[in-house]
């Protein structure tokens, strides 16, 4: 078998794989580890889940494999110096989900401002009719320069909205920051003057707690927070803190990851916390795009006359457009 697909693509990228390649598709190893190593001990490329973590063990179990493939964005489950020693290409379509993303978030902060809406959605045909917020003329606080903030900036600039930033990895002075038309702050002045937050910072272990009491007894009252970043970048007693005493009115935060508000967490009883399964990147769209890109880099890394070193693969916007033509 050349390419073993634990995660699907959509139809027409596994079609065209399937054109050239021997393909099996196995959804159901993705609960079976053990079975999951059996099945690529003759695999040369396998497509991930993100659940299904990459180790120098896993590798041992797959000794012709050149190619690890993911349609998510991330590496943190992928032990990279183990694939580098192996000489395993990763894969990972980095942005594809950008303009999903952004609009994830720029869905949330409208909802937050108007919660009528999601009252009334939620089927409450009575719900009421709550004063809302525009986002013409609101501050919003662009934490974090991650890719997404750059689609999310030219969103919310063409709806009036005043932009202010902060990005623990970006100087001030940066040219990026006037380019998105994003006046730099420190993290403080950030929370102290926008309406809205919203958090997409590229997570480090560095950053574990980054949002704690310090940074947030600057909030402005009745600030709304959305983010897609890993929720450990909260602290999350001090995060529950501010939910409680008004200083956030409310968050919709996407992708938190186990615990983070289940039962025994002070998150828990916040009802003015929203979570949600990864629905940012989880579009037809960025389906679409991820998945030709996979599908093209795999091909591509098999087809190789020799195959070459390790290389982390980023995603552009051409590479997936072309892979849509080809097909």
């Amino acid at each position: 078998m050349d390419i073993l697909l634990v995660e699907q693509l959509v139809p027409e990228a596994r079609a065209w794989l399937e054109e050239r390649h021997t393909v099996q598709v196995r959804p159901d190893l993705a609960a079976d580890p053990s079975a999951l190593r059996k099945a690529i001990y003759n695999t040369q490329a396998v497509l991930l889940p993100r659940k299904a973590v990459v180790t120098q063990e896993f590798l041992d179990f797959a000794p012709r494999l050149k190619a690890v493939a993911r349609i998510h964005v991330g590496t943190d489950n992928t032990d990279l110096e183990a694939c580098r020693e192996r000489g395993v290409r990763v894969i990972h379509a980095s942005t594809a989900n950008v303009r999903s993303n952004a609009e994830y978030l720029l869905a949330s902060m409208l909802l937050l401002f108007r919660r009528g809406i999601g009252a009334a959605m939620a089927g409450d045909r009575h719900a009421e009719v709550r004063l809302g917020r525009e986002l013409h003329g609101s501050i919003i606080g662009i934490l974090g320069l991650a890719p997404t903030a750059h689609a999310l900036a030219v969103m919310l600039h063409s709806l009036g909205a005043r932009l202010v930033g902060y990005d623990p990895a970006v100087h001030h002075t940066a040219p990026i920051w006037s380019r998105l038309n994003i006046q730099p702050v420190t993290a403080q002045e950030l929370v102290s003057t926008a309406e809205a937050v919203s958090v997409q910072v590229i997570y480090g272990s560095r950053y574990q707690g980054f949002i704690n009491d310090k940074l947030l007894a600057h909030c402005k009252p009745g600030q709304v927070w959305v983010g897609i970043s890993r929720s450990h970048l909260f602290d999350i007693g001090a995060f529950a803190r501010a939910l409680s005493d008004g200083r956030i009115e409310a968050a919709v935060l996407d992708g938190a990851e186990s615990g983070f508000a289940s039962k025994g967490s002070p998150l828990h009883e916040c009802g003015n916390l929203f979570l949600t399964p990864r629905l940012g990147s989880y579009t037809r769209e960025s389906r679409l795009r991820a998945s030709w890109y996979v599908a093209h880099r795999i091909h591509e890394t098999l087809s190789a006359p020799t195959h070459g070193a390790f290389e982390p693969v980023p995603t552009g916007m051409m590479d997936l457009e072309g892979g849509r033509r080809a097909a």
